[in-house]
């Protein structure tokens, strides 16, 4: 079986805007490529269709939420936020409770899960009233960035402006934090920091290879030698390597090992027990990558197990675990029955039940979407790689999510 049939198999078109307009901007613009220069790799079908500046399907539409391609945690409960929120203030308190700190998420969405964070920031005043705070955004989309916008900062304060400079943008929230934009993280504030990524890793490009006789040869993208609008993969029986994923983490890694932070990771993904998962959606449906291109989000799991190797022992790591257990030991169901106990509209706790839900049961996200943490090493007090979440010395403060949250 070639690939296109398998993936024909396993992916029907998910949405029926994708089916009316197979022949879309960007597949012309990418048969015209593929004419002028020859097969292109995964890897570059990805990025020019997920990010070209012109046809790029994140440079300029919304696709979260029931309108979009796909939903996300923080879209679905108020309360995923609220205990990344408290995992960083913990963080914050078990490492000496620094004078100041940068709050970095990468690929924020439509600011939704940073501001939830924020709310509890705000919340627990008393606790961070001491600290500076400053909240750093890397986004390359500028229609997501507007949404951000909106939803973090306060109208009355202008933003500022700058397209040709690598803080493109700059506001205060709500409460009063300077939030500032950027492209690419090398570009934000070396300092001590937290780095948020959630459903960022698996839209990064990946390559994909076929082991041959010959040895190991990378899967390109082709013209369909039978229909001449058409895109098919010129090899099958994969594996993939995401080599952007590698230089973000080793960027995040040689940052937390020199000035101090950590760097929490969420996202569906496997401990190098899968190897194709490359995949689309739209409408909230299975998508084939190849049809209708730059209308359907693509995206392949994030293997844990390489993250783990692009650190290279300048960190430590904790993880994967999945979504169920990180947030059970950051106490949802105590949050959960706060939330219902305050409510007194049947709907709202009705939808506080079917979010949680979502997030916990093992069929939904609670066993496919992990969480995974970059660490100093003198946080779990040890100079060699590990990977067990509790440290061997009772002095040491757990860390939240992969043990149970203990406040001190």
């Amino acid at each position: 079986m070639n690939a296109n049939q398998s993936i024909g198999k396993c992916f029907g078109t998910g949405n029926e805007r994708a089916e009316k307009n197979p022949t879309t901007p960007m597949l012309r613009h990418l048969v015209y490529k593929i004419k002028s220069t020859g097969p292109i790799t995964v890897a570059e079908y990805m990025k020019e269709v997920l990010t070209n500046p012109a046809k790029g399907y994140y440079v300029y539409r919304d696709m979260l939420g029931e309108k979009g391609d796909f939903v996300t945690s923080p879209e679905i409960s108020q309360i995923f936020g609220e205990l990344l929120g408290i995992w960083f203030i913990s963080e914050w308190m078990a490492t000496g409770k620094s004078a100041a700190f940068q709050l970095v998420e990468l690929g924020p969405g439509r600011g939704t899960l940073a501001g939830d964070i924020l709310r509890v920031f705000s919340q627990l005043g008393s606790v961070l009233k001491n600290c500076d705070i400053s909240i750093h955004l890397v986004e390359v989309s500028q229609k997501l960035s507007e949404i951000q916008a909106v939803t973090l900062t306060e109208e009355k304060v202008p933003l500022e402006r700058n397209a040709d400079s690598p803080v493109y943008m700059k506001g205060v929230s709500k409460t009063g934090i300077p939030v500032c934009w950027y492209r690419n993280l090398q570009d934000v504030p070396k300092g001590y920091s937290f780095y948020l990524a959630h459903e960022f890793f698996d839209v990064l490009p990946v390559h994909k290879f076929q082991k041959t006789p010959q040895g190991w040869r990378e899967v390109l993208i082709d013209i369909d030698r039978q229909v001449s609008d058409k895109l098919r993969f010129v090899l099958a029986d994969h594996v993939e390597v995401c080599p952007d994923a590698g230089v973000v983490i080793q960027e995040l890694s040689q940052r937390i090992a020199l000035t101090g932070g950590a760097a929490l990771i969420a996202d569906y993904g496997h401990d190098g027990t899968k190897t194709d998962t490359f995949r689309g959606f739209c409408g909230h449906k299975l998508h084939d990558v190849l049809v209708a291109p730059g209308m359907a989000d693509l995206t392949a799991d994030v293997d844990f197990s390489y993250l783990r190797r692009m650190a290279q022992g300048q960190v430590a790591s904790l993880g994967p675990i999945t979504q169920q257990t990180f947030l059970k030991n950051m106490g949802i169901d105590v949050r959960l029955k706060i939330l219902a106990d305050k409510s007194h509209e049947p709907s709202v706790r009705q939808q506080l039940l079917q979010g949680y839900d979502m997030l916990m049961n093992p069929k939904k996200m609670g066993e496919r979407f992990h969480f995974f943490a970059l660490l100093p090493h003198q946080r779990l007090r040890g100079g060699s790689h590990q990977t067990e979440a509790r440290p061997s010395r009772p002095s040491v403060a757990p860390v939240a999510g992969f043990a149970d949250l203990a406040w001190r």
